[in-house]
């Protein structure tokens, strides 16, 4: 039965005295059973310590880890029912598929028979029942990865950790095994916690995203409502690829202009009278040859469906998401139009959003 998890006022310091480093700090969040949260931020932000701490692989500085209600803080790992998936794949190169996926199983003291018919189940819903004879050097790193989930699942936890699984994987196994991760989630109903730098799987996997900085919750919410409601300039341009366009101003009034560096843009601001961020999406930005706002391109990204057209204006460098084969190169001037239904505005000194 799908565990829930409950974070609750998790610190996290390394080193003691004037030299220590807090690298969490009072993270609270609930996790209801079946959810698939995803932990995302830049690299040393503190979520794979976050995992490690869930885990019992480390203890926190003050704080509570409640699964099914129980504090498991201070509990060893092996009792917290959980399998956690490393981006290493952590097998035993000397046992072959079949055993690297039973082993887990084989400890609990599970019957030969029942464990082999486990293992079975868990590589057909893995599709590597023809690997069961081999060893972890004759696979892939695609074949080496599911074997790893394959361990993971034999054990049918109440609990997964996934940390940055996908990592060490090219472009095109990235996506194959997103697709997989999230079926085999749909299929299992297991609470799941994955810990990524990359918000495209933040995005595509996650029922919810937790996005963190420097050891601090930033957001908790929906990939919709962090992609379409960031509550900060740091989500709104870490999420989103590429990522969002914020140029700084001054609101005159309610009804605009916006004042920027090179002109006004002709928009109704939130806050009269106030130094401002307004924040727009590649897709919310066209090229107008009648547009008062001016720039020159720097760099034309052809990516079949779409072409990127970066440009530098005086307010800063903006990107522009555009329609293929786009005839321009760079040098050109171009005239840019922000459209007024998509707009994102934050605070000038706070970076937080307004309103």
């Amino acid at each position: 039965m799908a565990a829930s998890l409950q974070i609750a006022g998790i610190s996290k310091s390394f080193g003691k005295g004037s030299k220590a480093v807090e690298v969490l700090k009072s993270i609270d969040m609930d996790v209801a059973p079946g959810e698939f949260l995803i932990l995302v931020g830049p690299s040393g932000c503190g979520k794979s310590t976050l995992l490690n701490i869930i885990a019992g692989l480390e203890e926190p500085t003050s704080g509570k880890i409640l699964i099914n209600g129980r504090d498991v803080v201070g509990v060893p790992p092996a009792q917290r029912d959980i399998a956690m998936v490393f981006q290493t794949y952590a097998l035993y190169p000397t046992m072959t598929v079949a055993d690297n996926i039973g082993f887990p199983l084989e400890m609990r003291k599970m019957p030969k028979a029942q464990r082999e018919a486990r293992v079975r189940e868990v590589a057909s819903l893995l599709h590597i029942e023809q690997l069961l004879d081999r060893r972890p050097s004759q696979l892939s790193g695609g074949q080496r990865q599911r074997v790893a989930m394959g361990r993971a699942l034999a054990r049918d936890p109440q609990l997964f950790l996934f940390d940055e699984p996908l990592s060490n994987l090219d472009a095109k196994l990235r996506v194959e095994m997103r697709a997989e991760i999230k079926r085999l989630h749909e299929e299992s109903g297991t609470t799941t916690v994955y810990v990524t730098h990359d918000q495209i799987e933040a995005m595509t996997l996650g029922s919810r995203i937790a996005v963190i900085k420097g050891g601090v919750l930033q957001q908790l919410g929906t990939p919709d409502e962090i992609y379409l409601r960031p509550a900060n300039t740091f989500v709104a341009t870490f999420i989103g690829s590429p990522t969002m366009n914020v140029v700084a101003g001054r609101a005159a009034g309610a009804k605009g202009p916006f004042s920027i560096d090179g002109g006004e843009l002709p928009l109704a601001c939130p806050m009269p009278s106030q130094d401002l961020q307004l924040g727009f999406r590649p897709e919310h930005v066209t090229l107008n040859e009648a547009a008062s706002w001016r720039g020159q391109v720097m760099l034309v990204e052809p990516t079949g469906s779409d072409t990127y057209v970066v440009v530098k204006t005086q307010a800063g460098i903006m990107t522009v998401r555009t329609l293929p084969q786009v005839q321009l190169r760079s040098g050109d001037p171009v005239g840019l139009q922000v459209h007024p239904d998509h707009l994102h505005w934050f605070d000038a000194k706070t970076g937080q959003r307004v309103p």
